[in-house]
């Protein structure tokens, strides 16, 4: 178990946690904090990085992407990749989560919280497309963090890789039809070329990437795996971090400034992650899947992915729309949301495993 996993979950007997790990948390705050201050206080340079993205995919986040999942895709043996058949349990909960569930009870979410409850408070000439823009961000799965949080649980690697890719191929038929079924919308623009450019660039580089230097790796025996996992580890949780500050630094600006309003559709986006990951988490025990699957396939069920939302919301609704707006606010909150996700279910393994019938300890 990586020494990233361990900050999450409870402390194994025997095991240290360094002091950075033990308070991931706190630093995870810190860097919300700094990301925010920075952004509105010093907003040039995060402008200037902001800019550097192609079909909405910034490119330095990107790359601070690579520097997370590569290591978990060290792990991933595809001779392995046959064993998945295994855990069809698993990739059925997850396909109805994320197909069957999310869209649509973002939508419910969007017309109680955003129409009704917070209406008054709320740009009136703004509220479809706040809805609009929640259910852009529910309709399509997470494709890159869903390895970080899969690791950080000690998810099964090979049916997180499995589970992305099939979600992948779904999206690319699904997506349009499902946002259209719930905005009321005759066509649907799809940002072709952000979904595909998402692909490449959070799949198939960092996949071929990590293989490549798994074999090096392997060269030197086992051994040499488990040193360079290690080495890795911290590296991996840096470039967590400073996504976070990036992430909240291309927003200072606007979370100073409209506050309420991020507050307000933050709502049902949360209440969205909960709902989903705990309705598969509890379908996953209820089938008797082994935690090391039902934990990153709760995760998968919740996550959104957000680039192929922001890039819709601008492409049907424009860069200044309320769409756009809630999108965004989306990629505020999936990392500290997400880690608390973790940690749930990180610390409810004991009762999980309670009523299961196997548990498969992923490789390393």
């Amino acid at each position: 178990m990586s020494a990233r996993r361990e900050s999450i979950a409870a402390e194994a007997p025997g095991k240290s946690i360094g002091f950075f790990e033990r308070y991931l948390t706190v630093w995870v705050a810190l860097c919300i904090v700094a990301g925010v201050a920075l952004g509105h206080f010093v907003p040039a340079p995060f402008r200037a990085v902001g800019r550097m993205e192609i079909a909405q995919v910034n490119l330095p986040v990107a790359v601070l992407i690579w520097l997370m999942i590569i290591p978990m895709l060290l792990k991933i043996d595809f001779a392995a990749l046959h064993q998945v058949r295994e855990h069809w349990k698993g990739i059925a909960v997850t396909l109805f989560i994320n197909w069957g569930v999310k869209p649509f009870s973002m939508a419910l979410l969007g017309y109680v919280f955003v129409s009704t409850l917070f209406r008054p408070w709320l740009p009136a000439d703004q509220i479809d497309s706040y809805i609009a823009g929640l259910i852009l961000l529910a309709a399509a799965p997470c494709t890159a963090m869903v390895f970080v949080w899969s690791d950080l649980t000690g998810g099964e690697p090979h049916f997180t890789l499995s589970q992305v890719a099939l979600n992948d191929l779904i999206m690319v038929f699904a997506f349009a039809p499902i946002v259209g079924l719930l905005l009321g919308l005759s066509s649907i623009t799809v940002p072709w070329d952000t979904l595909l450019l998402s692909v490449m660039l959070y799949i198939v580089v960092p996949v071929v990437v990590s293989q490549i230097l798994r074999k090096a790796v392997l060269a030197n025996g086992p051994a040499a795996l488990t040193k360079t996992l290690k080495t890795l580890g911290p590296l991996s949780l840096a470039a967590l971090l400073t996504t976070l500050v990036l992430l909240f630094g291309f927003q200072g600006e606007q979370i100073i400034a409209q506050p309420l309003i991020i507050l307000m559709l933050a709502v049902p986006i949360t209440i969205q992650v909960y709902f989903n990951s705990g309705l598969a988490y509890l379908l996953n025990k209820r089938l008797g899947v082994a935690h090391c699957v039902a934990g990153p396939s709760a995760l998968i069920g919740a996550s959104n992915f957000f680039e192929l939302a922001v890039a819709a919301a601008i492409s049907l609704f424009g860069f200044q729309s309320g769409a756009a707006l809630a999108t965004v606010v989306g990629v505020l909150i999936e990392v500290p949301v997400m880690l608390s996700v973790v940690k749930i279910v990180n610390s409810s393994k004991t009762w999980y495993e309670g009523g299961t019938r196997k548990t498969i300890t992923p490789p390393l």
